[in-house]
């Protein structure tokens, strides 16, 4: 691949496609892989920019990451992109056995053989903010500091329960760090800050960044500390806005973006792995605006008798499909239909959870003939997409109200799958009528 500006890993597939959305939006051809591609797969999309690759560290242990994303980083390496990025949650949330952020970067750093790894996890654009190095982030329109986070210091699986991204990271890795803050970003000196932190070894370097000012700022030095042969980055896909504000002040990017309306579907299928508060706003506005919801019983979707409930759940949504009604199959309703701890009684069956819920959608999609469906849940997403037969997904239409969550063109073998429209959020991702604007084709 040749003037190849950036490959990243992302560590779930929404965040995965959050990377490519704003690359796109800021007109760099992107393409988004399931798996490693072959050859032929790869110079089909020669025109690319920017290349991702989906993945799962995010609900992954430190076993598992030190051989799959050891492998990862070593084929992203041989893209020879100028930087490569391992995307992360803009709410950091992760813990030392699951997702584990420090590990990825000690793995990071082993396979570019680099010193010094610069992390931003601020982006404005996304409601996030890094001041002093705590990490602050919005919920229904007021501003927490994420260990305070009405949902984010809750979350079922890896709580926020401290606000200091350093402080969060020092349990998950070894490795020495330090910060770039506000003042230093926004003086004289910041390029001797970066410098002096570089020189001296750190093995992390936080950038703050709590406006499209700094953002600027913080791309820019990125970008001048890069290396010859390519460089390893972590953070959110405030990484890609904050390059982008470089990149179109140097002149390397330069095309305006252009999206044509992909007009209504006359039916959707959303599957929904999802226990945000969120996504039940979400659900719930569906269901009054002609939706049909479909409860599907978590556990027994992880049980022996799993092919009997997705058979089931295949039916009813058959029944709404063929009545020309769009239907939502969930496993939640909210934080109150969380059975998590009766789920995670059993290994990997968060995964298969997911598996499932992509089981069920591909055999509604392929029967029913679907050109458009949705699945909720970032840990979901990642697994179900894994069962629809999808080899890649592009950008078909950024939605500027809901960042992070774009609608996508699946890209396969299986014809009935080959075209689809893709949308995918994670579960804080979305104003509350995502849904029915996805099947409007609408851009809000």
């Amino acid at each position: 691949m040749q003037n190849l500006l950036l490959s990243y890993y992302g560590d779930d597939l929404t965040g995965s496609t959050d990377v490519m959305e704003a690359l796109e939006l800021g007109g760099v051809p992107t393409v988004l892989f399931m798996r490693r591609p072959n050859a032929a797969m790869l110079a089909q999309f020669s025109h690319c920019r920017a290349i991702g690759l989906a993945g799962t560290s995010r609900s992954e242990a430190p076993l598992w990451m030190d051989t799959n994303l050891r492998e990862a980083f070593a084929w992203l390496k041989t893209l020879n992109a100028a930087l490569c990025h391992y995307k992360v949650c803009s709410t950091f949330d992760s813990s030392p056995t699951i997702g584990s952020i420090g590990r990825a970067i000690e793995i990071g750093r082993s396979v570019f053989a680099q010193d010094s790894v610069p992390l931003l996890v601020g982006a404005p654009q996304l409601k996030r903010y890094t001041a002093f190095g705590h990490l602050f982030a919005a919920y229904r329109e007021r501003y927490f500091r994420i260990d305070r986070h009405p949902v984010m210091s809750r979350h079922p699986t890896t709580p926020m329960d401290e606000s200091d991204l350093l402080i969060h990271l020092s349990r998950q890795t070894e490795l020495t760090s330090g910060l770039v803050d506000l003042a230093t970003l926004q003086s004289a000196g910041r390029s001797e800050a970066f410098d002096h932190l570089f020189a001296e070894g750190t093995d992390i370097v936080l950038v703050d960044v709590d406006s499209r000012e700094t953002q600027a700022l913080a791309g820019k030095e990125i970008w001048r500390v890069r290396k010859p042969g390519g460089s390893f980055v972590v953070g959110s896909s405030g990484i890609e806005y904050a390059l982008l504000a470089e990149w179109v002040s140097n002149g390397t990017v330069s095309a305006e973006p252009r999206f044509s309306p992909p007009g209504a579907a006359d039916r959707v299928a959303v599957v929904s792995g999802s226990c945000s508060p969120t996504t039940e706003r979400q659900i719930r506005h569906a269901l009054t605006d002609g939706f049909d919801g479909i409860e599907v019983d978590p556990v027994e979707l992880i049980s022996e008798a799993s092919g009997d409930a997705i058979a089931r759940a295949v039916s009813a949504g058959r029944s709404s499909l063929e009545a020309g009604r769009s239907v939502v199959l969930y496993t939640a309703l909210g934080p109150a239909g969380d059975r998590g701890a009766e789920i995670d009684r059993q290994e990997g069956a968060r995964h298969k959870l997911g598996r499932g819920l992509g089981e069920l959608l591909r055999a509604l999609t392929i029967e029913q003939n679907l050109q458009r469906v949705v699945i909720a849940g970032g840990d979901t997403s990642s697994h179900a997409l894994g069962q629809m037969g999808v080899d890649a997904l592009t950008v078909r239409m950024p939605l500027p109200a809901s960042p992070g969550s774009p609608l996508c063109v699946a890209h396969s073998r299986i014809k009935a799958i080959d075209g689809l429209e893709v949308a995918l959020k994670g579960g804080q991702v979305g104003t509350d009528r995502y849904f029915s604007a996805i099947r409007d084709g609408l851009r809000s």
